[in-house]
This record gives C-alpha cells, structure tokens and sequence, in this order.
C-alpha cells in the first residue's frame, strides 16, 4: 500500500506535466514515513511474533532501501 502511494505522489505529477505537483511529494513522504514507523511501533507491541518478523525481514517497503 505504501509502495502504491508514493508510486501515486511522484508519478501523477509528472504524467500531468506539473512540475508544481511535485513539491507535494516533498510534504507527502515525510509524512508517510512517520506513518509507516508509528504503524511499526504499534505492530510490534500489539501484535505476537511481529519483532521476531521485523528482526528476520530488514526491508518492508523498498528492497534494498528501507
């Protein structure tokens, strides 16, 4: 899901030619990561086994990156 937007928030401004609707990536990704480590926090305290997943599985979102 988060692969999807950040496809979404780079991608429809430049098929639209809007060089301007990029500057909303630069308001959108950090946002979006806060997400994705608020959501990880939570995870690994409510749900069983998910620490043990996170220590075995190191990139969630972008192989090789993060």
């Amino acid at each position: 899901m988060y692969v999807g937007v950040l496809i979404l928030v780079i991608g429809v401004p430049l098929a639209l030619g809007s060089w301007w609707g990029l500057l909303f990536m630069l308001l959108n990704v950090p946002i979006l990561v806060l997400r994705i480590l608020d959501e990880e926090k939570m995870l690994g305290s409510e749900l069983d086994g998910y620490t043990e997943y996170a220590r075995r599985v190191r990139y969630r979102l972008v192989p090789g990156l993060w």
